[in-house]
């Protein structure tokens, strides 16, 4: 896999994959720190993440993290340092930061498997679930963790966790912040793969090898439909959607899906 830096010191590492360079892997790169989230490597995953959405040449990416841990949430030292200079903008990193990579993630016009690999805590898990599969390790750990130090969601995780488990187990991960295990991920709808830890790398990376091979212009309507009509009425829905396959209609892609599948042959995507 080749190696590149994400735009912000060793913190966060962008690279192509070697077997098929459509696929780009974004990991964090704190170990040490269980990748803590300081300043650092926040403004990296911007800047690689934003990297990623606009090159036209990647069609799939990985989300992947450094160690033993896929993301612990924010660096509690940085955190505490920041309300002791001032309370009143230590959480500018919300807007400046947080919100910048959920919705990078969300919205990246081509699909995102997250590799976790370990821990996935407070923002962690929420970049996780902004990711559109997950593959996790058996030996992962879960936990929303903001209500055991006196704050609410961020990261998204007061929508997404809703959308994947349901309002009323959401309401039970967030104000008991009990730990969820791997096999209760995989039950509540979580996790899409669970898979030994030494095998989540390189299945994230199959399925984005998968990905990186279909229509990318129809994957990113598909994110966009799926995100609008989790809350959108049904007349919107069905209005948008009239939208969407008109203009997916004038694709290539699906010009040639269409034309091999009545010639029963496998189509061959271009992402065009």
């Amino acid at each position: 896999m080749e190696t590149n830096r994400g735009g912000s010191g060793d913190a966060v590492l962008l690279a192509r994959d070697g077997q098929d360079a459509a696929v780009a892997v974004v990991t964090l790169n704190r170990p040490d720190r269980r990748n803590a989230l300081t300043v650092e490597l926040k403004d990296g995953l911007v800047a690689a993440l934003n990297r990623v959405a606009s090159d036209e040449s990647v069609r799939a990416v990985v989300l992947a993290a450094e160690g033993k841990s896929f993301c612990v949430g924010q660096d509690l030292a940085e955190h505490a340092e920041a309300l002791r200079r001032d309370p009143d903008t230590a959480f500018a990193t919300v807007a400046q930061h947080y919100n910048p990579i959920v919705r990078a993630l969300a919205t990246m016009p081509k699909p995102v498997v997250a590799a976790v690999g370990g821990a996935a805590v407070g923002a962690g898990l929420g970049f996780a679930l902004a990711c559109d599969l997950r593959v996790v390790a058996d030996t992962a750990t879960f936990s929303t963790a903001f209500a055991a130090i006196g704050l609410t969601a961020d990261s998204g995780l007061s929508a997404s966790l809703v959308h994947a488990v349901g309002h009323a187990r959401a309401t039970e991960l967030m104000l008991l912040g009990e730990p969820f295990d791997a096999a209760q991920a995989q039950a509540f709808g979580l996790a899409t793969r669970v898979v030994p830890a030494g095998e989540v790398l390189e299945t994230a990376l199959g399925l984005a090898r998968r990905l990186a091979a279909g229509p990318t212009r129809a994957y990113a309507e598909i994110k966009e439909a799926l995100a609008r009509g989790a809350v959108s009425p049904l007349e919107a829905v069905l209005d948008a959607e009239a939208a969407a396959q008109a203009r997916l209609g004038t694709t290539k892609d699906h010009r040639v899906a269409v034309e091999a599948f009545l010639a029963k042959q496998r189509p061959a995507f271009e992402g065009a």
